[in-house]
């Protein structure tokens, strides 16, 4: 079977940058952004974008162009022993992020629904967290989970030209010129200014004395919102040809990428202090909550809630389909299964596993924590070790194709990923299992013993 290819260069760009550009730069950034002191969490995220996550994206795409191969296939064919199961975490993690994703992209759907249908004038906080009750679980919830994972399989089923290409040529423009709109109308909201300095003015103060929270959550998001260590960016390097500059592409998705969600926060933290609303408030439920009282009480909001909730549910797409191409990616090299089978049997059981986050936002909590705490940050521990140690020359050699000989940039590239990225890494998966932990010990074990 003839492995697929993109047809264009923008194809791959566009299609890495709608894999980054989805919930984790539109529904999580906001919120994590929020809760841990606004301006504060936004410099600390952008250092780990610079300093780690533009040669952390090297790592994979030179795994993926090497071998194109799937995550499984390829760390099996550059290593040995041990390492031949470092792919499945790679699966394992794809698994439980788009179980989980998909159900929050059917709440994004459903807002713009009601939006069409019924509008946001809503009364108040507590009748928007009353919606937000009523839409984040129970059998419509799951109904538009199945819709959401439908739409996703049917992309996939089409191929890597007719199916993802093509549709995220489409997408991620129409996603950056809605927010670029949104954020011009947000400036001339009464609450920008202030909303500017919460964003914009960074309190070293509050960072050093909550760095423990803020390090690995920002570590988390900036893997989550690249697509790093769950093998996607793997996967869509394995479809390149040997005459890409690697660091050129890692550059302008990376910078694409980390400016959209910059402009998130240019679209959201406006509506909110113009609304009165606390941008700090916790959990996945905030910006639904948040924003839709905002929504309620702004000029024109029914039509900005549904322009921004469907962009929302669009960017998800984006990104859900990357997720599943690296598990049907699998199935398709390792197996041989052909491409409509694999995303058939592969988005049916994703859906399966999403369907206790429909049941009780418990699961939501059980499942985000341990992928974005702990499971990308592991991948992206282990790949790092793996190219800085075990595969260090070809990694310099792949990464040179297209480029040049990279000399000196090329040895100072592989150090970076040894000492500097591990150590931060460690540190952040440290934190995140030692809050998983109490995650465990805490809320969920107290919703085990009252169930």
């Amino acid at each position: 079977m003839a492995r697929e290819t993109w047809a264009t260069r923008a194809g791959f760009i566009l299609a890495a940058v709608g894999s980054a550009v989805g919930l984790g730069n539109i529904w999580r950034f906001p919120f994590i952004t929020g809760q841990y002191g606004g301006s504060s969490f936004l410099i600390t995220y952008l250092a780990f974008v610079v300093l780690i996550g533009f040669p952390a994206i090297l790592v994979e795409f030179v795994i993926g162009r090497y071998t194109n191969l799937n995550p499984v296939g390829a760390i099996r064919e550059l290593g040995s022993g041990a390492w031949n199961y470092l792919g499945w975490l790679f699966v394992g993690i794809g698994f439980v992020i788009l179980s989980y994703y998909s159900v929050v992209a059917g709440w994004f759907l459903r807002y713009t629904l009601i939006g069409v249908t019924e509008g946001y004038a809503l009364g108040g906080t507590e009748a928007a967290a009353s919606l937000f009750g009523t839409v984040s679980t129970g059998l419509d919830t799951l109904l538009f989970h199945a819709v959401f994972m439908a739409i996703v399989i049917g992309i996939i089923a089409a191929g890597v030209r007719e199916g993802i290409e093509v549709s995220v040529k489409v997408m991620v423009p129409a996603i950056i010129a809605l927010l670029v709109g949104l954020a011009a109308y947000a400036f001339t909201l009464d609450g920008s200014a202030a909303a500017y300095s919460y964003y914009l003015s960074p309190d070293f103060g509050y960072l050093l004395a909550n760095w423990t929270e803020i390090l690995p959550a920002a570590a988390g998001q900036a893997f989550f919102t690249l697509s790093l260590g769950m093998g996607v960016m793997i996967t869509y390097a394995s479809y390149l040809g040997e005459d890409r500059n690697l660091a050129s592409d890692a550059g302008v998705i990376v910078a694409l990428d980390t400016l959209i969600a910059v402009i998130v926060g240019f679209v959201v933290f406006p509506f909110l202090f113009t609304a009165g609303i606390d941008p700090g408030g916790p959990g996945a439920s905030a910006i639904f909550v948040s924003l839709t009282t905002a929504f309620a009480t702004i000029p024109g909001g029914r039509i900005l809630g549904v322009v921004f909730f469907a962009m929302v549910g669009v960017a998800a797409l984006s990104s859900a389909i990357s997720i599943l191409e690296v598990l049907v990616s699998y199935l398709i090299d390792e197996a041989g299964v052909s491409r409509i089978s694999a995303a058939v049997a592969i988005g049916v059981a994703v859906f399966l596993l999403g369907i206790p986050v429909t049941i009780d936002l418990i699961f939501l909590n059980l499942y985000d924590k341990l992928a974005d705490g702990i499971l990308l940050v592991l991948g992206s521990l282990l790949l790092a070790v793996f190219v800085g140690w075990v595969i260090p020359d070809t990694a310099r050699e792949e990464l040179s194709k297209g480029i040049g000989d990279l000399g000196r940039l090329g040895v100072a590239w592989i150090w970076i990923v040894r000492v500097p990225i591990a150590i931060v890494v460690i540190v952040s998966l440290y934190l995140g299992i030692v809050g998983y932990a109490d995650f465990l010990t805490g809320p969920f074990a107290e919703w085990l013993a009252a169930r």
